[in-house]
């Protein structure tokens, strides 16, 4: 049948005549019958807006949106997107995206998308107060070193406040790392009126550049030696309400009151940090370390520590066989961080983060991330 040879209905009829359907039915009276699928009385099937729009009626106002809260107002929404965590940070990527004003745009590089990932692991968010410490039974691996370094990371990375403390029993070497603003010591804050607030504690300590704040201890060592874990508790309970994160640097004597007793930095601590270095001796004692805290009750510590070897690269090198050095240690820890030799740190006086070598910021990067990661799976305290 050919379709278009099919007459239309009402193909005479006049069309100023036709007579359509109406677009908007009227309502059956009460009288009427109903379909099963009309309506309920009342209703007009569409969309209203579209029916007062045809038939002239003052559309219905919508509904005012609800209010926010502060949660609403992030800073993503708040700033310009830019897309900047994909924009090229050096190298040619960067002068192709410059030069090109952005239209070219080669990405990332690899080692920029892991530094990219490694700062916001050291960056993650953290609520109460977070204890580190850094221990080897050891003296000369680097644990002053290592501690100054990680916090002075994590000051420079996180927007809240970090210190690091000087836990040595010894005649202590941390305000060593840094430009000391005072000569005040953890003991001369113990001695101290009640801190009533953050700017009391301050005067107290000396900041590094990068944010960091340091509390010494005091050069003689009948003082240090004096010190006790009550004191280091006294000291703790006043530093947690004003900091968010605390790196206590430990000396040799794992057998102290300071370190062990009750209330002492043992007690008192979220995060171990084993330092080695690239020595037989080192790698030893750190290893030692290990068993004396696994056999005196802190065996969880141990299994959730970072080993940290340092001054990978010496000549002394050829003599260790690392890979056995470093297989020991990830057998005994969550991870293993490299930090290799560096120019800068081997003249052992005030340490500026900007002259470190690229290779030793990647290794310390690594480290704080490690950090920064266990942040969301500890506990509040």
């Amino acid at each position: 049948m050919d379709l278009w040879a099919e007459p239309l209905p009402n193909q005479d009829q006049d069309p100023a005549e036709a007579v359509f359907p109406p677009l908007f039915p009227a309502a059956e009276t009460d009288g009427g019958t109903r379909s099963p699928d009309s309506p309920p009385d009342g209703s007009i099937p569409g969309d209203q807006q579209v029916r007062a729009f045809f038939l002239g009626e003052p559309p219905t106002p919508a509904a005012p949106p609800a209010p926010e809260t502060s949660a609403d107002l992030t800073t993503e929404r708040l700033m310009r997107s830019r897309a900047s965590a994909n924009v090229p940070r050096s190298g040619w990527r960067q002068w192709t995206y410059r030069l090109t004003r952005g239209r070219i745009n080669p990405g990332e590089s690899r080692i920029e998308q892991w530094r990219r990932t490694r700062r916001a692991a050291a960056t993650t968010h953290l609520r109460g107060h977070r204890r580190i410490a850094v221990l080897c039974i050891k003296g000369g691996v680097g644990k002053t070193t290592i501690a100054f370094l990680l916090g002075a990371v994590l000051a420079q990375l996180r927007g809240d406040r970090v210190i690091a403390v000087d836990a040595n029993s010894d005649q202590g070497t941390l305000a060593g790392r840094l430009r000391t603003e005072t000569s005040k010591t953890i003991q001369d804050l113990l001695r101290a009126p009640e801190a009533r607030g953050y700017f009391d504690v301050r005067g107290y300590t000396s900041q590094a550049p990068s944010r960091l704040e340091v509390l010494a201890s005091n050069e003689d060592p009948e003082v240090t030696d004096a010190f006790s874990a009550s004191d280091f508790q006294r000291v703790t309970n006043i530093l947690e309400r004003y900091y968010s994160i605390c790196i206590s640097d430990c000396g040799t004597g794992i057998l102290h009151d300071v370190i062990r007793g009750k209330g002492g930095v043992l007690d008192r601590t979220d995060q171990l940090i084993v330092v080695s270095n690239t020595s037989v001796n080192g790698a030893k004692k750190a290893s030692e370390t290990m068993d004396w805290l696994e056999e005196n009750g802190y065996k969880e510590l141990v299994r959730n520590s970072i080993s940290v070897i340092n001054r990978v690269g010496e000549k002394v090198d050829k003599k260790i066989d690392m890979r056995q050095v470093l297989a020991h240690f990830r057998s005994r820890s969550r991870a293993v961080v490299q930090v290799p030799v560096d120019d800068h740190l081997a003249e052992d006086s005030a340490i500026d983060m900007a002259q470190l070598g690229p290779a030793t910021q990647d290794a310390l990067l690594e480290l704080a991330a490690l950090v920064g990661a266990e942040f969301s799976k500890q506990p509040t305290s």
